[in-house]
């Protein structure tokens, strides 16, 4: 989770706790990361982004192709590298930010223009 002080809240829907679990396996298995630790890292970096930053982003209407994730939901991007966009997907409830998907530009890259 984030640091106490921070006056908002990020919560992962149960799916993306599974699908962050699952990248680690996959960046290390397809030979992204030649290390399982090194993922884990990676993915880290990732939640820390969001947790750290999400309310300070901005913020775009989620195309309606991610509407099978929720409704009325809105996405920012993290870019870890030039060839790689990640968008993070969520609802947000006053200070709560909860994450409903996260995919990237070299899976479902062609839904987001």
């Amino acid at each position: 989770m984030h640091e106490p002080e921070n006056d908002f809240d990020v919560v992962y829907h149960p799916f993306v706790v599974i699908q962050l679990n699952h990248l680690i396996d996959i960046l290390y298995a397809q030979g992204y990361f030649g290390y399982m630790e090194l993922a884990k890292q990676y993915v880290v970096r990732l939640k820390d982004y969001i947790e750290q930053n999400i309310p300070f982003l901005l913020k775009k209407p989620a195309p309606p192709h991610f509407t099978k994730y929720g409704k009325s939901m809105q996405y920012v991007t993290y870019n870890p590298n030039k060839q790689t966009t990640w968008y993070i997907f969520f609802q947000q409830i006053e200070n709560r930010y909860l994450v409903r998907y996260i995919t990237n530009n070299h899976a479902e890259g062609q839904y987001i223009r």
